[in-house]
């Protein structure tokens, strides 16, 4: 908890060491002040026991894990590493599935396989993976989801990674996705970082199953990121999440919040109730 209030990080990578390029430690160490060789053992695998300290620490009482399937990027990070730290602690660790349409086939059996293993829902990276949001082989993956009441979370806006198809990062082809299936829950990851902050506050504000996940934004500057809309409506559908390790702290960053002048229940919802709903958590 962060002072009285439950808090969920929405967006915590947790790979295998070995398994990263060396650009990847760049960017933790830029944007992060996280003690990594205290938390992962020398075989490069997460620790479960210094992890669940670590977050526990942190005042996290739910943390969302998220496996990655990215090879022209940041490489392959199988859900199947993270299973041990749910396996030591499934209150406090869940995990979203992933899939890449360019390595999965198909696509729908690979999810179900991820669902049946414990995901809440499925995070897709079009632009580490290359591929569109609306790639067609998708489509089926989108069905099982708004069946079943599970949330598809997209990487939205720019990454300065080597290999990132940065044409991919528009939020605006969601909207297609989201009028086709208009009961799919749909979380905007970044928020369009960098060109498209307007068009995902747009989304988010005209559907009603459209949020905004916060993971690499700085919770000072969101006024700035999103000038043009009333920042008291719109973070009504903000989601908390760090991008953990590339993030000053957690707590820190949860507190900053508090700057913004947001009433007490939009920043519960922010902190944690709105995760509750959308990826089904117990907080």
């Amino acid at each position: 908890m962060v002072g009285e209030m439950p808090l969920v990080d929405a967006h915590v990578h947790l790979p295998r060491l070995t398994a990263l390029p060396p650009f990847w430690f760049d960017w933790a160490r830029r944007h992060g002040q996280v003690p990594l060789e205290e938390l992962y053992g020398t075989d490069g695998h997460p620790i479960p026991e210094k992890v669940d300290a670590y977050f526990a620490a942190e005042g996290v009482d739910v943390v969302l894990l998220l496996p990655e399937y990215s090879p022209r990027t940041v490489g392959v990070h199988p859900y199947e590493d993270l299973l041990p730290l749910v396996a030591h602690n499934p209150r406090r660790f869940r995990f979203l599935a992933s899939l890449n349409p360019h390595l999965h086939y198909p696509a729908v059996v690979h999810l179900e396989r991820q669902l049946e293993a414990g995901a809440v829902g499925l995070k897709l990276h079009p632009v580490h993976g290359g591929f569109p949001v609306d790639h067609p082989e998708l489509f089926p993956v989108y069905w099982v989801l708004q069946e079943r009441g599970l949330p598809v979370v997209f990487h939205t806006g720019v990454s300065a990674f080597p290999g990132s198809v940065n044409a991919y990062a528009s939020p605006e082809p969601v909207e297609g996705l989201v009028r086709a299936f208009p009961h799919l829950k749909v979380v905007l990851a970044h928020g369009g970082r960098g060109w498209w902050y307007g068009a995902a506050a747009s989304l988010a504000l005209m559907y009603p199953n459209v949020w905004i996940e916060l993971s690499g934004l700085s919770p000072g500057r969101l006024p700035e990121y999103f000038r043009g809309f009333s920042l008291e409506r719109l973070a009504r559908k903000f989601i908390f999440g760090t991008d953990w390790p590339g993030v000053p702290g957690i707590r820190r960053t949860a507190l900053a919040l508090g700057g913004l002048g947001l009433d007490r229940d939009a920043l519960e919802g922010i902190l944690w109730r709105n995760a509750q709903a959308v990826y089904r958590l117990e907080v």
